[in-house]
């Protein structure tokens, strides 16, 4: 690879690392072929970007953007590198988490890294924390519902009360 050549790679993942505000720094090392084409295939249904590029290439994109916010990743920069892109922050470690499950064979992709938000989770410990990170559309249901709940249940009362009326109305006519 030449000088031109690294230029353009370490271009085009700037772009990619400012572009999405949250990122994956996983081993791929032993997957097979057919496995890493399998999780390629489920990331691009999931609308997550699979980079496979050299450490030291991500490294010059990262510390050109923003050395300090990024120096945390350094570390993780070893070995076979793939990057995960995405604009949800727990889409890959779904994917990772199931790919695990379904090739239960392996350990890999294993999570050396995860930048989400402004937030650095290293270790593949953290995988089951970031499974559990809900997204923004998660949260405003969760904030929808929890104040559509007081309402609903003024509205029960209020029905209930309304039944009840009305069925003492209708009875006491029939008494008489």
């Amino acid at each position: 690879m030449n000088k031109d050549q690294k230029n353009e790679v370490i271009e085009l993942l700037k772009g990619k690392f400012s572009q999405y505000n949250n990122f994956y720094i996983t081993n791929t090392e032993s997957l097979t072929v057919e496995q890493v084409n399998n999780l390629r295939r489920v990331c691009f249904d999931k609308n997550v970007e699979m980079k496979v590029a050299k450490n030291t290439l991500i490294r010059k994109a990262l510390e050109s953007l923003d050395a300090e916010k990024y120096a945390g990743v350094f570390d993780a920069l070893n070995g076979v590198t793939a990057l995960m892109f995405s604009d949800s922050p727990k889409e890959p470690a779904v994917i990772i988490s199931s790919f695990r499950k379904d090739n239960k064979k392996t350990e890999k992709p294993e999570l050396k890294a995860a930048f989400v938000g402004d937030e650095i989770y290293t270790g593949d410990a953290q995988l089951a924390n970031l499974v559990k990170i809900k997204t923004k559309n998660e949260l405003i249901g969760d904030v929808i519902g929890l104040l559509q709940s007081p309402a609903k249940r003024v509205i029960a009362g209020l029905l209930e009360k309304a039944k009840k009326e009305g069925a003492g109305e209708a009875v006491a006519p029939a008494a008489e």
